[in-house]
C-alpha cells in the first residue's frame, strides 16, 4: 500500500522536478537520531507504517520507511458451524476502535528501491473484542473476540518515469491468519463458545500511481486485487493519499485507505472482513 512523491527519470535515477513544482531539497539535512526515531515510531502503539516510497535523493539502493496511523472501521461477517447461529457479525466503528482493543496493535512495513525496482513488505497484527446480538434467538446476545495477523510482500517495476508522474506495476503475495472466539448468552439454549480460525495466502496483482501537483504537494493512488479463488474468493486493497514534500528526507501523506477480503472453508467455517478508515503517515528516507 505504497505512498510516493518523487518521480524517476528513464535511466532510474531521480529527476528534479520542473520549476515550480517543487522546493529545492539539497540543502536539508538528515538528523543524526532518524534512525531511533523510526524505529520508535515502528514499534508505538497504534503507528504502522502504510506504503512504500520511492527512491529518493541518491541514487542505489535505497530504504524507505512509512510509518502511519490508520484507524478504520472494521466490518467482520463470520460463517460459524454453530446449530441456530450459522453466521456472526461482529461491527466495530472507527469512533469505538480503541475502547474494542483486546491487545496492542502493531503494524510495520519497509521498502527497499534501486532505480526502477523495488521490494514492499507490511506487517500488521489488529486484536479486538465486540458485542453482538442475536435478536434473542436461541441465545441473548454474545461476544466475538476477532484477531487479524495480515502480510504484504509486493514485487515491484517502473515502466513510467517522468519529472511529474510515474507509475508502478508488481505483483505480490498476501498471507492471512485470521482467529476468532465466539461466545453465546445462554437463553433458549445454554451458553456456548465457538472458535475458529484459518490462515491462507492470496496472489496479488498491483498498480501504483503518482502525480506532482505543484508547490511540493501531490497525489497517490494505489490498488492491488488478488484471492482469484485461489485461496480467498476476493482480496482487494485500495489507498489514495494527498503528499506533502517537508523536506528531503521526509514526506507527509493523509488519505484512506480500504482493506478487504472474502474466505470460505468446506468445512462451513467462513471470513468476511471489511476495513476502511482514514490515515496519515510520513515516509522517512535513507
Amino acid at each position: 500500500m505504497p505512498f510516493t512523491h518523487r518521480a524517476q527519470g528513464e535511466d532510474g535515477a531521480e529527476m528534479k522536478p520542473c520549476r515550480g513544482f517543487t522546493r529545492d531539497r539539497r540543502k536539508a539535512s538528515r538528523p543524526k537520531s532518524l534512525a531511533a526515531a523510526t524505529l520508535a515510531g515502528l514499534i508505538g502503539i497504534g503507528v504502522c507504517p502504510a506504503g512504500a516510497q520511492d527512491a529518493g535523493d541518491r541514487s542505489g539502493l535505497q530504504i524507505l520507511v512509512t510509518p502511519y496511523f490508520w484507524a478504520p472501521e472494521i466490518s467482520a461477517k463470520v460463517k460459524t458451524p454453530a446449530p441456530g447461529i450459522p453466521d456472526v457479525n461482529a461491527n466495530v466503528s472507527f469512533s469505538q476502535l480503541f475502547h474494542h482493543l483486546s491487545w496492542i496493535p502493531f503494524f510495520g512495513s519497509a521498502e527497499l528501491r534501486n532505480d526502477r525496482y523495488g521490494v514492499f513488505v507490511d506487517y500488521m497484527h489488529v486484536p479486538v473484542r465486540t458485542g453482538f446480538d442475536t435478536r434473542n434467538a436461541l441465545f441473548s446476545g454474545g461476544t466475538a473476540g476477532l484477531v487479524l495477523d495480515v502480510a504484504t510482500v509486493d514485487f515491484l517495476y517502473r515502466p513510467l518515469a517522468q519529472p511529474q508522474q510515474y507509475l508502478d506495476a508488481g505483483f505480490g503475495v498476501r498471507p492471512w491468519g485470521v482467529s476468532t472466539d465466539i461466545s453465546f448468552n445462554s437463553g433458549l439454549l445454554p451458553a456456548t463458545s465457538v472458535s475458529t480460525g484459518g490462515s491462507w495466502a492470496d496472489p496479488l496483482i498491483i498498480l501504483r500511481y503518482h502525480r506532482e501537483l505543484g508547490s511540493g504537494f501531490g497525489l497517490t493512488a494505489y490498488g492491488d486485487v488478488g484471492g482469484f479463488g485461489l485461496a480467498a474468493h476476493t482480496d482487494w486493497q485500495v489507498i489514495g493519499t494527498v503528499d506533502y514534500m517537508i523536506s528531503s528526507w521526509i514526506d507527509l501523506h493523509v488519505g484512506y485507505r480500504s482493506l478487504n477480503v472474502n474466505y470460505s472453508t468446506k468445512n462451513d467455517v467462513g471470513f468476511n472482513v471489511n476495513m476502511d478508515g482514514p490515515i496519515i503517515a510520513g515516509t522517512f528516507h535513507f
